[in-house]
């Protein structure tokens, strides 16, 4: 029998162990997504270095004129650059994205915290409350809140908007709040006399928060979405006031006059937008998936 007769199989005694490989921080990231987005929000927030021209001034010389040297988007049927007006209202569409979520977001975390620490008959009813809100369509409570309340501005509209859009936050906050509501950190501080917000803050809210991010990001896309859409069914904005959407709600006229750049490039602006924070969104959510797969 010669030295060679056997073989052995399976882990090496001397073998070294392979140590993972530390991945870099924007790998898997959607870089293309952040650097449109943040090119977007830049130009929106310095939009007065932007703008070639005043976008609320009423060229009458120059309405529905092409794109070309002078106007480089071209300009609408009242005369006004599009150049400038879409730098200058993405600011008014974001502010209503951000402002919405912000206000439906603190109400989500609220209820849904305080539902999940409340007794099992009180916490039934708020989910119950919840559900019936939820089944309610968001856009049918947004024109009927915002004829209400009258005509439309930027914080009524962020305002209807974001307590309108709060149903699906509160669920999750609820969830999380549930599974941690008995930690020993929490038991602790009440046994201390802490109160709700100040438990909410500083010992639920952290270990939730990064939970519903993705959820937060969907609802500032959701907003600027709503607000296009009441704006191009003539209940939005009026049309003095310059945003995305109220640059839409001229599109009928456009289509008549062929004046394809004032429908195709705020749309394009639009669209591409929301894509862009649909993929942050979505990265979000496969990180704590993630997290949570590897606990």
């Amino acid at each position: 029998m010669t030295e060679h007769a056997f073989k052995i199989v399976g882990a090496r005694p001397t073998e070294e162990k392979r140590m993972p490989v530390k991945r870099k921080w924007y790998q898997g990231k959607p870089m293309i997504s952040l650097g449109i987005l943040a090119v977007i929000i830049l130009g929106c927030l310095f939009a007065e270095v932007l703008m070639t021209k005043d976008p609320m001034y009423m060229d009458l010389m120059n309405y529905n004129k092409a794109p070309d040297g002078e106007f480089l988007f071209g300009t609408d049927t009242m005369g006004r650059d599009i150049f400038s007006m879409i730098w200058y209202g993405g600011r008014i569409s974001l502010m209503i994205g951000v402002l919405s979520t912000v206000i439906s977001t603190l109400i989500a975390v609220v209820i849904g915290a305080f539902s999940g620490v409340a007794p099992q008959w009180l916490d039934n009813l708020i989910m119950r409350f919840t559900e019936i809100f939820l089944s309610i369509p968001a856009l049918l409570l947004v024109v009927l809140l915002q004829a209400i309340l009258g005509k439309a501005n930027i914080l009524s509209l962020s305002v209807v908007i974001g307590i309108t859009s709060w149903t699906s936050i509160a669920k999750v906050v609820r969830t999380e709040v549930r599974q941690i509501r008995n930690g020993e950190y929490v038991i602790a501080s009440r046994c201390m006399g802490g109160k709700f917000f100040h438990i909410l803050w500083n010992h639920l809210a952290p270990n939730f928060i990064s939970s519903i991010m993705f959820m937060v990001i969907m609802n500032v896309r959701s907003a600027i979405i709503s607000e296009s859409t009441l704006s191009f069914m003539g209940i939005g904005l009026p049309i003095e006031v310059i945003s995305w959407g109220s640059m839409l709600s001229l599109s009928e006229k456009a289509l008549m006059t062929g004046s394809w750049w004032i429908i195709l490039i705020p749309g394009t602006f639009l669209i591409v937008t929301l894509l862009c924070l649909t993929n942050v969104g979505n990265d979000l959510r496969k990180n704590v998936n993630r997290k949570e797969s590897n606990l």
